[in-house]
């Protein structure tokens, strides 16, 4: 059997899952988002930015692995509640070392002690997103097949809340209270989905012992799963490339903000974008992806593509907000879409280690965009576009201003996703997974709770 029986109360613990992990990922992303924010306005660095965020996602490809076997083998809620108290644990000791160490000595980069508190906070962060995986593989055992693309178009809309309200708020903190308050109000919001975690009850069966000599880190079983699903390695591919473009906007889009607006006002930006990621999820959930949302999700990624290469290339705010809003409107669409693949077509008991292997593959792309590029805009393009041969020669696209390197960067960032998202239509594993998802259509209706097919709930 593929998937398991949703229960009928799924759909109020799928809401109380849904609330938790929205805080949590406030959190962890209020931090996060500060922590970058301070950094380069303590060295208006770019390098120093793109350094902190490709961090980030390596430590999130290393673990991401282990985070799906340990999805697989224990309770879901023991997951939930495991990686809530270790990011709590990391979050009250940087904070506590951010007391007695003193900002002046930690956002010192030759001295060990910025690497210290960034590495501290970098993996409670990094723990946390354990949930993530947890979360795609609870739309499985408590959504019927028929509404998970549409769940999974709420899992985006509680993003896209978790997203303004880290931006906004995340700017606002720095710019307004500070670094130390801000590590208060992460860790008092961590120990409140910790306490929330004690009152959820999930209906599940405690997965099967896999013996003694079992790995810690299940690739094998991870690929096993991948391989019996014809074209499903390819779909993880095509997003891992994805994932190298946007390495270039993780190194970059910081530090083009913060020269267009203050920190306070950056914040407020992404906040305003932020409503397009809202209203991307809703959408969602009401109209669901369509027959095929393989086709759904690449031709979304083409328009992302053309947004990328032309929301900066003149130095004026409105269309900086405006491509940034559109891209977040259309955001959803690709998660929700490769969520809801997996979703179906492999094994609820694999899904654990399929959805970490996924994310490993991804998230390794971008640190290696991030360092790679970082270095190369701030020592090459950002210098040649600044002298008068540079500004002349490419002022025809992106204009003259000051970030007009990281401009020219985008531009052609952007052009890549556009070739390379509409070049897979043509390729042998788009037709074969677009097959193998339409068969399984066929999967008998799940028992549940009637608010799942309900317009209150996933319409």
């Amino acid at each position: 059997m593929s998937s398991p029986v949703a229960p009928r109360d799924g759909a109020r613990v799928f809401g109380h899952v849904l609330l938790n992990t929205l805080v949590a990922n406030v959190t962890t992303s209020f931090l996060w988002f500060a922590l970058t924010f301070w950094v380069y306005l303590e060295t208006r660095s770019v390098l120093a930015t793109g350094v902190v965020g490709g961090a980030y996602m390596l430590m999130l490809a290393l673990f991401a692995m282990l985070f799906g076997t340990i999805v697989d083998r224990h309770l879901k809620r023991d997951v939930l509640v495991g990686s809530s108290v270790v990011t709590m644990a990391s979050f009250a000791v940087a904070g506590l070392m951010y007391a007695v160490v003193g900002p002046a000595a930690i956002v010192d980069m030759s001295g060990p002690w910025f690497w210290l508190f960034a590495g501290i906070v970098l993996f409670g962060s990094v723990v946390e997103s354990m949930r993530n995986i947890t979360l795609s593989t609870l739309v499985t055992l408590l959504v019927p097949a028929d509404r998970r693309d549409r769940a999974n178009g709420l899992v985006g809309t509680v993003q896209g809340l978790a997203f303004i309200v880290t931006s906004v708020f995340s700017g606002l903190a720095i710019g307004q209270l500070g670094m130390g308050w801000t590590l208060v109000v992460a860790n008092v919001l961590t120990l409140l989905t910790v306490l929330h975690l004690f009152f959820v009850r999930i209906p599940e069966e405690r997965p099967e012992a896999t013996g003694e000599h079992a790995p810690r880190v299940d690739v094998r079983g991870a690929l096993t799963a991948i391989h019996q699903v014809p074209g499903l390695f390819a779909l993880i591919v095509f997003t891992t490339f994805n994932n190298l473009i946007s390495g270039v906007f993780m190194a970059l889009m910081d530090p083009y903000g913060l020269t267009l607006f203050s920190v306070e006002w950056w914040g407020i930006v992404f906040g305003i974008g932020s409503t397009g990621f809202i209203i991307g999820g809703l959408v969602i959930a009401r109209f669901g992806l369509g027959a095929n949302p393989i086709r759904t999700m690449l031709l979304v990624v083409a328009v992302l593509g053309v947004i990328n290469a032309t929301f900066t290339i003149r130095e004026w705010p409105w269309l900086c907000i405006l491509g940034i809003w559109v891209f977040l409107l259309l955001m959803p669409a690709v998660e929700a879409a490769e969520q809801t693949v997996i979703q179906r077509v492999v094994p609820f008991t694999s899904q654990g280690r399929v959805f970490g292997f996924a994310q490993a593959f991804e998230s390794a792309a971008a640190p290696v965009t991030s360092f790679l590029i970082a270095p190369i805009a701030e020592f090459w393009v950002i210098p040649y576009l600044e002298t008068d041969e540079g500004a002349d020669r490419w002022a025809w696209l992106v204009g003259h201003g000051d970030a007009r390197g990281i401009a020219l960067v985008f531009f052609f960032a952007g052009a890549i996703m556009v070739v390379a998202s509409l070049a897979v239509f043509g390729t042998r594993s788009y037709r074969l997974l677009s097959d193998r998802y339409r068969a399984g259509e066929g999967e008998p209706a799940h028992i549940g709770d009637p608010g799942f097919g309900s317009t209150e709930t996933l319409r």
